[in-house]
């Protein structure tokens, strides 16, 4: 028994291992000249041009409301509700949490502040756990940042791509549970690239 604890914890290291080297944060556009002092930024979240798997979002909720609500009326009409309420609730937190575990600059609630990060999910692949067989959720995003009072003028522009979302010992059998620690990755990495191109 302890060997099959100490084995399935050598195993779910090496995934997270394995995970933070496919994580990937670059430069788009822009530099961070103008950050240099900031301790706090604003943050929005934007899910407009997002993709799930391999359609759009809209798509990939109708699809599956209906495939719930097929199985056991109202399941899927409570799982889109999940599906956006997850975001505030769960994802936005996990991300923030992270970043600002890491850095010198803090992000949140911050209105006032003269720049805003701006985190736009792009791509979300769910992933899926039943046991036997499973696979990981990750996310694609971008993060710009902006000028508060003129969002329109971005003075960063970042892609970081390969955020992978999975808990210690494999135990993440709720799709929320899983893209929340995508979240969390695409924090950190945030949180380390920041680290590096600001004093």
């Amino acid at each position: 028994m302890k060997r099959m604890y100490f084995m399935m914890a050598i195993a779910a290291a090496t995934s997270i291992a394995t995970n933070a080297m496919a994580q990937r944060v670059e430069m788009m556009e822009g530099n961070f000249d103008a950050l240099k002092g900031v301790r706090k930024m604003n943050v929005k979240y934007d899910y407009s041009e997002m993709e799930v798997g391999k359609k759009k979002e809209k798509d990939f909720v109708a699809d599956k409301t209906e495939t719930y609500n097929g199985k056991e009326p109202g399941k899927g009409d409570k799982w889109a509700k999940d599906w956006v309420a997850d975001r505030e609730a769960r994802f936005e937190p996990r991300l923030e949490d992270e970043f600002n575990k890491m850095g010198d600059i803090k992000i949140g609630h911050y209105p006032n502040e003269k720049y805003t990060l701006i985190f736009k999910t792009v791509y979300t692949e769910p992933g899926f756990n039943v046991g036997v067989m499973r696979k990981n959720a990750y996310i694609d995003g971008q993060a710009w940042i902006v000028e508060t009072s003129n969002p329109d003028k971005a003075i960063v522009k970042l892609e970081i791509n390969n955020c992978p979302g999975r808990t210690f010992m494999g135990m993440d059998y709720d799709t929320g549970e899983r893209i929340q620690e995508a979240y969390a990755m695409a924090g950190k990495g945030l949180a380390r690239y920041f680290g590096k191109k600001i004093d």
